[in-house]
């Protein structure tokens, strides 16, 4: 239960690095700006180690759906909310299906735990 755990902070901390990497990346002008572009860095590769440590635990299918999922939905409410890009009813309900998606995976990987 304890590996489950870890395993599941692990991945949730890898997802919500994509955030921080993202945005970053978008301050640093293509890595032309230093300390975004050392921030964007650091994190990326924090953030796959992050990941890595989660695969040993479910699996790559599961692990890297949950992980860019939680990349997709939060940079776009990143953008969305923080760098004034557009909305539209399809990109909210396509967000909605993305997370339903992620969920199925996740509830259908129970059965197919080791």
């Amino acid at each position: 239960m304890k590996e489950k755990n870890t395993g599941w902070l692990c991945l949730i901390i890898a997802g919500l690095s994509e955030l921080v990497w993202a945005y970053t990346m978008k301050l640093s002008h293509g890595f032309t700006v230093l300390w975004p572009s050392v921030i964007t860095i650091v994190v990326l590769v924090a953030g796959f180690f992050l990941l890595a440590k989660a695969v040993n635990v479910f699996g790559i299918g599961m692990s890297y759906a949950v992980f860019t999922g939680i990349g997709v939905v939060g940079t776009s409410l990143v953008g969305i909310f923080v760098l004034n890009e557009g909305v539209s009813a399809l990109k909210i309900i396509s967000l909605v299906v993305l997370i339903a998606g992620i969920i199925g995976l996740k509830l259908c990987g129970e059965g197919d735990a080791q």
